[in-house]
């Protein structure tokens, strides 16, 4: 769709209006990204409101300073609105989607013209279940339930003393409209394992057949997506609904035109959520719950029925499937070659090349084939409870008896499916033909998919003082197949936005790792902050390199010094372990002075180190890798940013060493094609943690000297912001 004259006229008098409204002055890198995005998606064909030209992204690089969520939101909302789509924005951290929701938007409209709404999505587990409520207060005031066992479900849990109270007070205050069910609103923070015993899934939740359908707190924010012009998710629900299709919890793909901001973390979420897993032992107790469940659940279910006849060939497949777990167990126990880390007393092995050993791979189709059919008889005895709530048909069941189990052997039913997911990814061993070779054929034309590494597989066994486990995993390498079928070949339109995106200079890495459409725009807009001006970088003499075992006492010798002056210091470590040694060799010496982000909360941290700040006392936060990202620390609150050793990946990660391996085989070098470009970016990103708004400065200071000393270093140091450098011989 060409941007019609009226649409471009909404763009260039909305930035007037708001640049007016808040008295701020336009910004060169805020007009490009404004440009960039109007004109990417002014360019898509469309016939009906299908989009016609091929998939394509406007992918747009935007520093800290660029205002890229206002430049978006201007480009994107008048072209949405005039092509019916849904404008879905999706963050990665929630403090940017609270901006955005309570800030951004609510700021726009006020400085604007702009006439459009807007709704915050969640997922169905960010929600009270009322009926799940209900019955946790009906177990405890009665003992175990024979109609709704919910310790079943979540286990003995770990509730602390007045949990009933806390319920009832949940109860008393959802009631009267005080708290609207959202797990976020609640004043409090709540542990998960009690907020496990109020919420629910879509397995498990009867929909319209519940009793307080009427008055779901789920349900009812579920309305306002709907009619909104605009949807602020998060990308993990973005991936949760295309792992569902797509349209089930958002817009449908192709009636939606995405901005995904924060987007460099898009492609691990990718990979998190098409990973899986299964604790060998732990699911063997599982098992035994079923057992339970299933036991309680026969007296409600007259002899001879369908139901019943479910219920038996649901134990039968029980049964085997425990059986070809014990089996799994002693194998992979037995003929593996785990070499324990004592301290963490775990062990880690990874299956080179995802390759397993031929008496494992037939083990992991016996369990596929078995854990298949237990999947698959719990599904027939969803649908028989189904039935129940349909006046229509006749059922073996009686409603309420389909009310009470219907979320247990719900929820049975979905962790079958989780762990099938497991047993499917291992049944294919690379090289051997697939399970379903017609529908991969299929897969493989319909999504333009590129040759990638097989599948990383690897177990960790653990110890505790009296159990054991050995968990199995399994986890695509690359995301970009995934992402391009499930996403990009079906969007209307999407943009991608961050302030680090490319590595070394160039976007290879992104476009690799996220699968984008060979049509996909790229671009660079400059940050309005004058980095000569404002900041140093700085590689002060350092005799020791961290390969070193010195390295660490030097470390604690040189930062003494470097905070010395310094009211607000960010000294960030690349592992645990040296943080605590460096801290724990200065605190005697400065007690007050540092602290950790391990030591309580993070927004107590913070807060901590902004009330010593605010006193005029000196301040010292030592953090790794989530400070070196996801902190905000704007003027006084941070002059200085200590890097003691490059961010290089850990070298036992599976995924990473899969890639690696795969790297290799195909001839290439992973150091540089993969470790200095995602060490590229996490530098970047710990930098960028100095100058946060137009009037900041300081100094960066890194003490890991292989930046001056090795040949990548000058590309990672090329990479950073044009900071004024200051090297030591």
């Amino acid at each position: 769709m060409a941007l019609s004259e009226d649409v471009k006229q909404q763009i260039q008098q909305t930035y007037r209006d708001v640049l007016a409204g808040k008295d701020i002055r336009a910004r060169y890198g805020q007009r490009l990204m404004i440009a960039e995005i109007a004109r990417y998606m002014g360019d898509i064909t469309e016939n009906d409101g299908q989009r016609t030209s091929p998939a394509g992204t406007c992918v747009v690089e935007a520093g800290t300073g660029t205002g890229k969520t206002l430049a978006y939101l201007i480009a994107a909302i008048p072209v949405a609105r005039a092509l019916g789509k849904t404008l879905v924005i999706s963050t990665a951290t929630v403090a940017l989607q609270d901006q955005i929701v309570h800030k951004d938007l609510p700021d726009l409209k006020k400085h604007s013209k702009q006439d459009f709404t807007w709704t915050l999505a969640k997922g169905r587990g960010r929600y009270l279940c009322m009926s799940r409520l209900e019955a946790r207060l009906h177990d405890e005031g009665n003992g175990d339930s024979d109609t709704m066992p919910l310790f079943l479900l979540d286990g003995p849990g770990k509730e602390e003393p007045g949990t009933r109270a806390f319920f009832e007070d949940m109860l008393a205050s959802y009631g009267s409209r005080k708290w609207d069910g959202d797990r976020d609103h609640w004043p409090d923070q709540i542990p998960d394992d009690v907020w496990r015993q109020v919420t629910t899934d879509h397995r498990q939740c009867t929909n319209r057949h519940c009793s307080y359908f009427d008055s779901c707190a789920f349900f009812d924010a579920r309305k306002d997506l709907d009619d909104a012009d605009i949807v602020v998710a998060n990308h993990d629900l973005v991936l949760a609904d295309l792992a569902l299709g797509g349209g089930a919890i958002l817009p449908e793909p192709e009636n939606a035109l995405f901005i995904f901001d924060e987007a460099h973390h898009l492609p691990d979420k990718a990979l998190n959520h098409f990973a899986a897993s299964v604790p060998l032992n732990s699911t063997r107790q599982w098992l035994k719950q079923l057992s339970q469940a299933l036991g309680k659940m026969q007296p409600f279910l007259s002899p001879g029925t369908q139901a019943a006849k479910t219920i038996d060939r649901i134990s039968s497949a029980s049964r085997e499937v425990d059986l070809t777990l014990a089996k799994v167990y002693e194998e992979a126990e037995q003929n593996t070659g785990w070499e324990f880390n004592e301290e963490r007393r775990s062990a880690q092995w990874r299956y080179p090349e995802g390759a397993l050993p031929e008496a494992l791979a037939g083990l992991a189709v016996e369990a596929r084939i078995a854990t298949a059919t237990l999947a698959r008889q719990l599904g027939v005895m969803v649908e028989e409870l189904q039935t129940a709530f349909d006046e229509r048909k006749a059922s073996d069941v009686d409603r309420d008896t389909a009310e009470s189990w219907y979320p247990v052997i719900g929820s049975f039913h979905s962790r079958a499916e989780d762990q099938l997911r497991l047993w499917a990814a291992w049944s294919d061993n690379p090289g051997q033909p697939a399970a379903d070779p017609e529908q991969s054929q299929q897969d493989a034309a319909k999504t333009k998919q590129r040759a990638g590494p097989p599948a990383a597989r690897w177990a960790v066994r653990q110890r505790w003082d009296h159990a054991e486990d050995i968990t199995l995993f399994s986890s695509p390498v690359l995301a970009d197949n995934l992402l391009y079928s499930r996403l990009w070949s079906r969007a209307y339109g999407a943009v991608l936005t961050s302030a680090t995106l490319t590595a070394l200079g160039r976007f290879d890495r992104l476009k690799a790792r996220a699968g984008l459409p060979e049509t996909s725009r790229f671009v660079v807009v400059p940050s309005s902050f004058r980095y000569g001006e404002m900041a140093t970088v700085e590689v002060p003499a350092m005799t020791a390199m961290p390969t070193d075992d010195s390295f660490t006492d030097q470390v604690v010798s040189r930062l003494p010094d470097l905070w010395a002056g310094e009211k607000a210091t960010l000294v960030l470590f690349t592992s645990r372990r040296q943080m605590k040694l460096v801290r724990d060799a200065l605190a005697p010496e400065y007690p007050d002075l540092i602290t950790t982000q391990d030591d309580m909360a993070k927004g107590e941290v913070l807060r901590r180190h902004c009330s010593r700040v605010d006193e005029g006392l000196p301040s010292v936060l030592f953090g790794v890798a989530s400070f070196a990202e996801g902190i905000d620390l704007p003027g006084k609150y941070l002059s200085h940013v200590v890097i003691t050793r490059l961010p290089f990946s850990v070298p036992d990660d599976p995924i990473e060493a899969s890639l690696a391996e795969w790297v290799t085989h195909r001839g290439g070098n992973p150091f540089m094609e993969i470790t200095v470009p995602d060490a590229s970016i996490k530098l970047v990103q710990a930098v960028g943690r100095l100058l946060r708004t137009e009037s900041d400065t300081g100094r960066v200071t890194i003490l890991d000297r292989r930046i001056i000393a090795r040949r990548y270093g000058q590309l990672l140091l090329d990479a950073l912001p044009p900071f004024r450098r200051i090297i030591e011989p």
